[in-house]
């Protein structure tokens, strides 16, 4: 058996009916060359490959709860629990599929089972007249077996990179060459001594660097955790969820980051901020005060896949100002200054110093003590991701959008995953707190507009 750590027993802690704590990806596939006009036996043939396998899940497939306090190996693994077969009225639109991930997405997860579930959905048309036909793969899995980067290395190991290489193990089985690549993605246990050692040395730097925010307070760059305003974001959350996606070229967030002189992470936050400003505004909601993103990063320095090593800093969108530019400026000035905080302190130290920092707003979620004050009004997650084609018996992966969760207080999550040259936006949303959510799309193709012009007039020396 395997002990849960803190952060993940919280996500099951925080989970109810209207709060579902997993997390989910939606993966479009187009049809092999060799398979056009044959969608329905090659779906089909994929489906029996997996209702029919023989070959037990593989970890963290195989993990189930044991007391809320362990993982043990579920030896009673049935298909027909985690696996269903899905075809939508033809021809279904990319918007038929989120209507549907979006009625999934709020659904809650069987404590009893593995904390996943597997959807293949066929029936949706070609993205252009011509092109080849399409077909999704959904996987929802609880937060707590695993956060967004073993998500990502879970998907990677599942899927291949060649098209010519025929994968008949179900993708909860994974499709890995050698053994020791999958022992890779289990994390290695550590002693309780190691463990209480390494606790107590994180006790001076931790308290060093909370000293030291006191010091900073105020300054422009520092952000806070009671900085966040009041807002349409911070509402409480039905169980109603909305999934809103969209592919964006990865080169045009990375031309302005050069153009610009800031790194594309700091591009993405304001792009986001952008079209959230633009966004409130038409709902008559935006504050008077900068709205907050809290952004999480990544502390794995492992090739695990399992469980959450994050920690988050918190960003200033800079939403009350009307000029892109600064808004940008303020973004890369609070994130170069949370990194550089973490820079100074190792894995356990900024896991300890989180959990003090952001200690009230934690008990705020979990009890909604103060539903209307937050440390934070969305979060914005960006998860790396592949960086060649991914295929599945052929058919190549041409999207992949990453769902994510929301609780009270917190109605809206942006997350977004690069593969190949593009960025995959996803929203997840409650329905009945914010309108309209699929909006927001647009909206981010018009700010990232306006800074590509800000980024060539630059160039060209017609802006300082």
């Amino acid at each position: 058996m395997r002990l849960l750590t803190a952060v993940d027993q919280l996500f099951l802690l925080l989970e109810s009916r209207k709060q579902p704590m997993h997390v989910g990806g939606l993966f479009l596939f187009e049809l092999p060359v060799d398979a056009q006009g044959t969608d329905d036996d090659f779906v089909y043939q994929l489906v029996q490959q997996m209702q029919t396998s023989k070959v037990p899940p593989s970890f963290p497939f195989n993990q189930v709860l044991e007391h809320l306090l362990f993982w043990k190996q579920d030896e009673n693994f049935h298909v027909e629990h985690h696996f269903r077969h899905v075809a939508l009225p033809r021809p279904a639109r990319v918007r038929e599929l989120l209507m549907y991930i979006s009625k999934e997405h709020s659904r809650l997860l069987d404590r009893a089972m593995p904390l996943w579930e597997c959807h293949v959905i066929e029936g949706i048309q070609p993205e252009t007249e011509g092109s080849p036909e399409r077909f999704a793969l959904y996987f929802k899995i609880h937060h707590s077996l695993v956060d967004g980067i073993a998500a990502m290395r879970l998907i990677q190991k599942s899927l291949s990179q060649s098209p010519n290489e025929p994968m008949t193990l179900p993708v909860w089985s994974l499709m890995a060459r050698h053994r020791n690549q999958v022992d890779a993605l289990i994390p290695s246990d550590r002693s309780a001594i190691r463990i209480i050692k390494e606790q107590l040395s994180t006790i001076k730097p931790v308290f060093t660097e909370l000293l030291d925010n006191f010091k900073h307070y105020g300054d422009e760059d520092y952000v806070g955790t009671f900085e966040a305003p009041k807002s349409i974001l911070n509402r409480r959350i039905s169980a109603s969820r909305r999934i809103a996606a969209q592919s964006y070229d990865m080169p045009r967030f990375r031309d302005i980051a050069e153009k610009l002189d800031v790194n594309m992470n700091d591009v993405v936050l304001a792009v986001c901020s952008g079209a959230m400003r633009r966004y409130l505004i038409e709902l008559d909601a935006l504050p008077s005060k900068p709205l907050i993103a809290f952004v999480p990063i990544s502390l794995r320095r492992d090739d695990s896949a399992t469980g959450n090593q994050v920690s988050f800093l918190l960003a200033n969108l800079g939403t009350h100002l009307d000029n892109p530019m600064r808004r940008l400026h303020l973004i890369h000035s609070t994130m170069n200054s949370g990194k550089r905080r973490f820079r100074r302190m190792n894995q356990a130290q900024v896991i300890n110093y989180s959990a003090i920092a952001y200690a009230w707003e934690g008990i705020n979620v979990l009890t909604g003590l103060f539903p209307k004050k937050q440390a934070f009004n969305l979060i914005i997650s960006n998860v790396p991701g592949a960086k060649k084609p991914l295929y599945w018996n052929g058919a190549l992966l041409k999207a992949l959008y990453p769902a994510s969760i929301i609780v009270d207080g917190q109605a809206m999550n942006i997350t977004l995953a690069t593969y190949l040259d593009k960025i995959e936006f996803c929203i997840t949303a409650c329905s009945k707190t914010l309108p309209h959510v699929q909006d927001m799309l647009a909206l981010i193709e018009e700010e990232l507009n306006v800074l590509e012009r800000i980024s060539e007039e630059k160039q060209l020396g017609l802006r300082e």
